[in-house]
């Protein structure tokens, strides 16, 4: 795990807007993007449309919309965090 993964997995034990999380980690723009798509590449985040509305998403629909989605440490994604 990388220190951005944990830093991003520090702070999605409850749903999290990305402007949130972007100002809590102190990370680029695009820094969170990357560990973004990667976290949920390895099943250790999942995606909400709104605070209630967990959604399946594409890379794709990530890659346009990444910003206005809100994020979830799964119960994978927690395990490895608490690893550390």
């Amino acid at each position: 795990m990388t220190e951005e993964e944990y830093l991003v997995l520090d702070e999605l034990y409850f749903v999290t807007s990305f402007d949130n999380l972007k100002q809590e980690t102190n990370l680029s723009e695009e820094s969170l993007k990357l560990t973004l798509k990667t976290t949920i590449e390895k099943g250790w985040v999942r995606c909400f449309n709104s605070p209630e509305e967990e959604i399946e998403i594409t890379m794709d629909d990530f890659e346009e919309r990444y910003t206005s989605f809100f994020y979830l440490a799964s119960k994978k994604g927690l395990f490895a965090h608490n690893a550390q």
